[in-house]
């Protein structure tokens, strides 16, 4: 069985270069789907930007590749930049907000 919390957690290792806290606590991980064998999988991530014009937002992209790639199992990685719903500062994590010293 494919353990899609693993892939949120590798992602965790991805960081904005801006902010510098990862990805899933700023809240631009939208969603995770994996299809085909548990050997030979292919997942789609959709993620965000905090803004459309994101300076870095093909860093981030070419980031969420090599870092899931890496991953034995996972043999072809799609990355969506989506902008809906738009990010907002409200799905920040609890850890992201103290990262950023929000909270």
């Amino acid at each position: 069985m494919i353990d899609i919390d693993f892939l949120w957690e590798r992602l965790k290792t991805v960081f904005d270069p801006e902010v510098f806290v990862n990805i899933v606590d700023l809240g631009l991980v939208y969603k995770i789907d994996v299809q085909g064998p548990e050997d030979n999988c292919s997942v789609k991530v959709d993620v965000a930007l905090t803004s459309p014009t994101c300076p870095l937002g093909d860093t981030i992209v070419q980031d969420i590749e090599s870092t899931l790639l890496a991953v034995d199992w996972c043999k072809n990685v799609e990355v969506n930049v989506v902008f809906d719903p738009p990010w907002n500062k409200n799905m920040i994590t609890e850890a992201g907000l103290m990262e950023l010293g929000l909270i």
